[in-house]
């Protein structure tokens, strides 16, 4: 029996990259198998996300039972914190993985442009700072 090779991070976007990934990561030749880079977290991402929705269970009770205002903004920045962790760790794995993946393969800019805009809008900036070259 042999290992089944994975594809891992191969993201299909109109504007983006079509596939720049190996053959050899994929586990046949339809590509049933994806695997992203977050996987091995899978477990600290899933607990966390647990942990966030119950949170935001608790800030609708506190909202139900009309609990003082500053009591529940406490709780919602305390959820907000938990979703910046959340959403630190999969950045981190993407650049880790599919980024790192498709710069070896000479493939990097897209990529780099297609966080860039996520981190953008995340921070609340949409325009790039200056153009990329393509």
């Amino acid at each position: 029996m042999h290992a089944t090779p994975i594809r891992r991070c191969a993201r299909l976007t109109l504007q983006g990259p079509a596939r720049i990934l190996p053959t050899s990561m994929t586990a046949d030749a339809r590509g049933d198998r994806f695997r992203h880079s977050y996987t091995k977290d899978k477990r600290d991402l899933v607990t966390r996300l647990r942990r966030i929705e119950g949170q935001a269970r608790g800030i609708q009770r506190l909202v139900d039972e009309e609990a003082y205002c500053l009591d529940v903004l406490q709780q919602v920045e305390a959820l907000t914190a938990a979703a910046d962790q959340v959403a630190l760790l999969l950045l981190e794995d993407h650049i880790d993985g599919c980024l790192a993946h498709a710069i070896e393969t000479g493939e990097g800019q897209p990529y780099v442009d297609e966080v860039m805009a996520v981190v953008r809008r995340t921070m609340g900036r949409r325009a790039p700072r200056r153009p990329t070259a393509s």
